[in-house]
């Protein structure tokens, strides 16, 4: 493959680099910072570390989030005159939950050309590896605060899809009990050092969630499944409860026998309800 034929407009260039091993920087990403006229990064001797390894020498300017206003008229005049800045975190794509949107507002405001270099992404991948629904919402770095957390963690319990967050191994600890509050019958994935060398998938269900032992250390992407479907299967009942159920339709309405052998018996209830359709229609 020859890369000295890529040629490159300017503009802004979102560069993913790699989340872990640095094996995984696209041919692409590297021939862009080899060209680019400035590097934005979060770190510059996170950054630096990447370029020595493909021994490239730019401008780095440090990026990040309490700088990053402060930088986008600098930077906005530099692309203006038709350079090549490459925006880059310390691990990742950029822009997502990561330093960058606010430039990349702006230079949309002042129809300066963006490009995506794809890459890297400790979401995607974990999504790809989970087996869960690839209908997913990404929500990002948790809250700090609890009452944040539980708002959040309703408002998602609702949703048919899988959900993914960023979060500490010690946060993670400490927010068990809100996980299973609102997300009990769903089954859990903890991707910890994706890509690195003491890479760990921990796979279990929320309610088993207490039982699971950890690392405390490195970085966790956490995919929960979407809600498991109930089986509508009449095995689930019991022959003494399909008994109890056929003395009870004689004198009881089915919503009224429902909610009764639901409360004493803890069985689903669209499985109770269907039984009794069924036996209801075979009188």
């Amino acid at each position: 493959m020859n890369l000295n034929n890529n040629k490159f407009k300017p503009g802004l260039y979102c560069v993913a680099t790699p989340i872990g091993n640095m094996g995984d920087i696209s041919f692409r990403a590297v021939k862009i910072l080899q060209q680019s006229d400035l590097i934005l990064c979060e770190d510059t001797r996170v950054t630096k570390k990447i370029l020595q390894k493909f021994e490239i020498n730019k401008r780095l300017v440090s990026n990040h989030k309490f700088n990053e206003k402060k930088n986008v008229d600098k930077v906005l005049g530099i692309l203006k005159n038709k350079k090549i800045v490459s925006l880059v975190s310390d691990a990742g794509t950029p822009a997502i939950s990561d330093p960058g949107r606010i430039l990349v507002k702006e230079c949309v405001k002042n129809k300066i050309d963006i490009f995506p270099i794809p890459g890297a992404s400790s979401v995607s991948a974990a999504i790809s590896i989970s087996g869960f629904s690839d209908n997913f919402y990404f929500c990002g770095f948790l809250p700090e605060k609890q009452s944040q957390i539980k708002k959040l963690f309703k408002n998602l319990s609702s949703l048919e899809s899988s959900i993914a967050f960023f979060i500490s191994p010690n946060k993670l600890d400490k927010r068990i009990d809100d996980l299973k509050e609102y997300f009990l019958n769903r089954d859990i994935i903890i991707c910890r050092e994706i890509s690195k060398y003491h890479e760990e998938y921990i796979r279990t269900s929320v309610k088993e969630l207490s039982n699971v032992n950890f690392s405390r250390k490195g970085e966790i992407t956490v995919i929960i499944s979407e809600p498991k479907k109930e089986k509508l299967s009449f095995n689930e009942l019991e022959e003494s409860d399909k008994r109890m159920i056929d003395q009870l339709l004689k004198k009881m309405s089915i919503k009224d026998i429902v909610k009764k052998i639901s409360e004493v018996k803890g069985i689903s209830k669209k499985i109770i309800y269907n039984y009794c359709l069924e036996k209801k229609n075979e009188y």
